[in-house]
């Protein structure tokens, strides 16, 4: 879906091929949302008009594709399943509802009588979609170049609930969330790194994927911060600074990223980005220095750039109409 041309254009137009993947573009717009909100409180002098307008367009986007996402499940049932079987494609299932936990994270300080039950509603429906996709990983046998960097997707979902589980009074639920996230994100990180030293390299198009390495530490760190009341400590800092060794590892790829068009795998360089630039200002809040602040803003910065760049090509695609025709 790099291109606009050829015979995918000529397609007529068919809900069946809208894109589950696309709600990570959801989740990319409202991680960009809470690092700006965490930077207007970290650095003295930001705008924090950014952070909300940022949710603003995310909660806009989210009912755009959530809704036109309810339509093909009506009308396209079939293609619906196909995704939910998909051994790749199934793990986006938990971008819907990342993306629900994530408009209730950002709603929360505003509005918390509405923020806690999208925020249940976003808990209730990862947990239920991470059990069916574990189980799958479980029951099921997969070839060991099957495992890809989307399978933390469903961890990730487990490891966001603390951001706002606390401040809305569901402690245990986001420590029972927090604890079964962690656990299987130590063990899909060996996994997948050993498919990527070992196993077949990876097509080069699905390079991006790697950005979601950086997720679960960055997010981890955030929900520890949050578990341990603001603390700094040995568990903190090794969440943050094992996201950050994984960002310095893929600056060192950084041509051969900048060498691919843009595709719905684009999507993974988005979320990723800005929770670390989140983790960035977070930790910049609690150690303070000018170092930790040059560094948090140089990583908002990018993770800024990116979301633009790839919420642009996103947005220009669906108006395009290139989302409902056939992937070239």
């Amino acid at each position: 879906m790099s291109s606009f041309s050829g015979p995918a254009v000529l397609a007529p137009p068919d809900l069946r091929h809208f894109p589950l993947p696309l709600f990570a573009s959801v989740m990319g717009l409202m991680g960009l949302s809470l690092a700006w909100r965490r930077a207007a409180a970290a650095v003295p002098g930001l705008p924090g008009a950014v952070g909300e307008v940022l949710l603003a367009a995310a909660i806009l986007w989210f009912l755009v594709v959530g809704g036109l996402y309810a339509a093909k499940a009506v009308t396209r049932w079939e293609a619906v399943l196909a995704e939910a079987r998909h051994p790749a494609r199934a793990n986006f299932l938990t971008a819907i509802s990342i993306a629900v936990m994530l408009i209730g994270t950002g709603l929360a300080p505003h509005w918390p009588a509405l923020a806690e039950p999208i925020w249940l509603a976003g808990v209730a429906g990862n947990l239920g979609l991470a059990a069916v996709v574990i189980r799958r990983w479980i029951v099921e046998r997969f070839e060991p170049g099957q495992v890809t960097p989307a399978w933390f997707i469903p961890v990730v979902g487990n490891v966001v609930p603390p951001l706002a589980g606390l401040s809305l009074g569901h402690g245990e639920l986001a420590w029972f969330c927090f604890a079964g996230g962690l656990g299987f994100w130590l063990v899909l990180f060996p996994l997948a790194m050993g498919r990527i030293f070992t196993g077949e390299p990876m097509p080069a198009g699905l390079a991006p994927m790697l950005f979601i390495f950086l997720a679960p530490p960055s997010v981890g760190f955030l929900s520890w911060m949050e578990l341990n009341g603001g603390v700094l400590d040995a568990g903190a800092r090794f969440f943050f600074y094992l996201g950050l060794f994984i960002a310095f590892c893929l600056a060192t790829m950084a041509g051969r990223f900048l060498a691919l068009p843009w595709s719905l795998i684009s999507l993974a360089y988005t979320f990723p980005s800005a929770a670390l630039a989140a983790a960035a200002l977070r930790f910049h809040q609690a150690a303070g220095g000018t170092a930790s602040l040059v560094l948090a803003l140089a990583l908002l910065a990018f993770a800024t750039v990116v979301v633009a760049i790839v919420f642009g090509g996103t947005v220009r695609r669906f108006a395009a109409g290139a989302f409902f025709r056939p992937e070239p």
